[in-house]
């Protein structure tokens, strides 16, 4: 990995995101099962950022990232159109698991925190299902 790669690897990566309808219940505040979805965004987001998306590492590497657990901490309710800023910041990685701390601001990068989270994710074996080694590239050991 480049040096430029392996500085990006290290910086925590933010996805803006808006709240819509969707998303929310009748009195317009974020279902909790919504958080799920904007940290899954923010981490597939985060791994694009390395140069790398799902379908290349399927394809090239024969692996698929699936995750293997996750916990939310609901701070506050985010409302319909609140612009959210979902970060994914890698904090670990062994074998075949990688750990991402995860926040959920509103009002910019450093707003109020209205959930936090954590997310460990498998490296699959694509066609056998079985728990393979993380790519370098994806880890420190690629630095």
């Amino acid at each position: 990995m480049d040096s430029r790669r392996a500085e990006a690897a290290s910086r925590t990566f933010v996805l803006p995101i808006r709240v819509y309808l969707e998303d929310t219940d009748a009195q317009g505040v974020v279902y909790n099962a919504s958080y799920f979805r904007f940290m899954e965004r923010a981490r597939t987001e985060w791994l694009r950022a390395q140069g790398v998306d799902h379908d290349r590492l399927r394809q090239e590497h024969g692996i698929a990232l699936v995750l293997a657990s996750i916990e939310a901490k609901f701070k506050a309710p985010a409302r319909l159109s609140d612009v959210l800023y979902v970060s994914a910041e890698m904090i670990g990685a062994s074998g075949a698991r990688v750990v991402f701390e995860q926040k959920v601001r509103r009002g910019g990068e450093d707003g109020q925190l209205v959930c936090q989270g954590r997310a460990e994710v498998a490296c699959m074996d694509a066609a056998l299902g079985k728990p393979r080694r993380i790519p370098a590239t994806l880890t420190s050991e690629g630095k």
